[in-house]
């Protein structure tokens, strides 16, 4: 299994204070999310419509291809997706693309050949889409782009300058004056007085920090420099320019999900100052903005957070070259979203093994029913999802998406469906009844369904075809393939030896082959394997 740590604050019990504490709609979910502003377990509250549960998610600033620290975000949020619709809600998932930016304008402005801005940040959209595509994340309800939204963000800054919140610099930058939001450093728990900014480090600029009234203050609009693209410009009241980094969220979260929503995300790493100045836009317009904050934790390599900085990203196209994407979901989207994930060759050998025990049986299920008619452990997603979910899986998904308890129940699973695929075929010492062979299809459609809440449901996309490339060989997968080719060389030697009776050569063959985690299952037609 993947490497992790313990969630990055400790869980506690508590009831929502303010919003939160209104009585929840009839059939609301009983999922419990940790809030990172309650510091503590808090039972979630749709606010609007019965049944709807409205997400906004930070998504990528395409300045570059995306690595697997930018998927943690994405698959973790997912998940939570997928629970809540598993529970019969509905979800309206926002995630945005930051498509201007000063990062964006400078890598376009420095590659050789220079390349124009906007066509910097579409290549690498681009990329971020076939990322989240091949691991199996969900297209989000809306993924609007900041520079779609250019006016709804000139509204907003208008809105705080009439409400006293914001003031115009000399330059025609426009700033957000910090002091003048009392509950300013509210959602990280800071003291004004404790900051000397409010900016993040990458988006310090000496023309925007020249004349700000505060040095805390943080920009809502830099005005347009003349080494800069004209294009990445709008006209505005107070002069030409483009949106700050944290202005397109305030504005996009109401825009598709209203003055107050539900859960606001991202990563950990945004809190401050990245979420602390949204909220402070989207309060200081008198909206009452997000009623709980979840953040998930980052990727670490060797102890230390992933980041270009550092060195150390790895590309997520780079990796798809070596191993299955479904390895890399379950690398990244089996550990619990507040704990941080250690990646390593190790991780993903672990993650590796895991993957092909649990295709591996689902596999076996198919191919024991599969008779040239209807695959009854072949049913369709929707079906799938209609079964019912063991208690335990249930229970332990609710507190929190503890994944820790439905990876135990999964595992549960998977040996009893291991057991049942064992008696169920031919040889396997009780004859493959009709009984026998229900048990074993219902156990792979149960887990089917209980991977499907992950998003690694075998026989569903995008893993379905690489999973069924392999039907009708001794072992289904080509990425196995090298290893069923030694292990092949095993059973063709141990099955020699049967046939010369040489009953203690066969049988050290096989223990040799279980000492490497390797089951071994003879019937009529000959021997056949799996993983442990």
């Amino acid at each position: 299994m993947p490497v992790s740590t313990a969630p990055t604050e400790p869980p506690e019990s508590a009831e929502p204070t303010g919003p939160a504490a209104s009585a929840a709609h009839a059939g609301a979910p009983a999922l419990r999310l940790y809030d990172s502003v309650a510091r503590a377990l808090v039972p979630l509250a749709p606010t609007a419509t019965p049944g709807l549960v409205t997400i906004y998610l930070c998504g990528a600033t395409v300045q570059g291809s995306p690595h697997i620290g930018h998927m943690r975000s994405g698959i973790a949020f997912d998940v939570l997706r997928r629970w809540l619709e598993r529970g019969g809600q509905e979800v309206r998932l926002i995630r945005n693309v930051t498509d201007i930016d000063d990062k964006i304008l400078a890598k376009s402005a420095a590659a050789e050949p220079p390349v124009p801005w906007w066509a910097w940040a579409q290549r690498f959209e681009r990329e971020f889409d076939a990322a989240y595509r091949a691991l199996g994340v969900a297209a989000p309800t809306y993924e609007p782009r900041a520079t779609g939204h250019i006016p709804e963000m000139i509204d907003l800054v208008q809105r705080l300058l009439d409400a006293g919140h914001a003031y115009v610099g000399e330059s025609g930058n426009v700033y957000y004056d910090v002091r003048s939001l009392p509950d300013y450093g509210s959602l990280t728990n800071q003291r004004l007085e404790d900051l000397s900014t409010t900016e993040d480090e990458s988006q310090l600029d000496d023309d925007v920090e020249a004349d700000k009234r505060d040095p805390r203050d943080f920009a809502l609009w830099k005005a347009a420099k003349p080494t800069e693209p004209a294009d990445a410009a709008w006209d505005a009241p107070w002069g030409r320019g483009r949106p700050g980094w944290h202005l397109e969220c305030s504005a996009m979260s109401r825009r598709y999900l209203g003055e107050i929503f539900d859960i606001h995300g991202g990563g950990i790493d945004l809190r401050f100052p990245h979420h602390e100045n949204e909220q402070a836009q989207s309060h200081g317009a008198g909206w009452g903005f997000a009623r709980h904050w979840v953040h998930n934790a980052w990727v670490t390599i060797k102890g230390e957070k992933m980041s270009k900085s550092l060195g150390n990203s790895l590309v997520v196209a780079e990796l798809l070259k070596r191993y299955d994407a479904a390895v890399l979901r379950l690398a990244l989207g089996t550990v619990h979203h507040r704990s941080t994930v250690e990646f390593s060759e190790e991780t993903l050998a672990d993650a590796a093994a895991l993957w092909e025990r649990l295709s591996g049986a689902i596999l076996r299920a198919y191919e024991f029913c599969d008779d040239g008619g209807a695959n009854p452990v072949d049913a369709p997603v929707e079906q799938v999802r209609a079964r019912a979910l063991p208690a335990e899986l249930t229970s332990a998904m609710d507190e929190d998406l503890n994944l820790a308890g439905a990876m135990a129940v999964v595992h549960a699973t998977l040996k009893a469906l291991n057991v049942a695929l064992t008696q169920a075929a031919p040889g396997g010492g009780q004859g493959a009844d009709d009984a026998l062979r229900a048990s074993a299809v219902g156990l792979a459609l149960d887990l089917r369904a209980q991977l499907d809440v992950l998003g690694l449901d075998p026989l569903a996309e995008p893993w379905r075809a690489r999973v069924l490339d392999g039907v009708g060989s001794s072992h289904g997968g080509t990425a196995m393939e090298a290893l069923d080719h030694l292990i092949g060389h095993d059973l063709e030697e141990r099955a020699q030896a049967r046939a010369a009776k040489d009953w203690a050569r066969a049988d050290a063959l096989r223990d040799k082959l279980t000492g490497a985690g390797v089951v071994v299952e003879d019937s009529p037609s000959g021997a056949r394997w799996h993983l442990a």
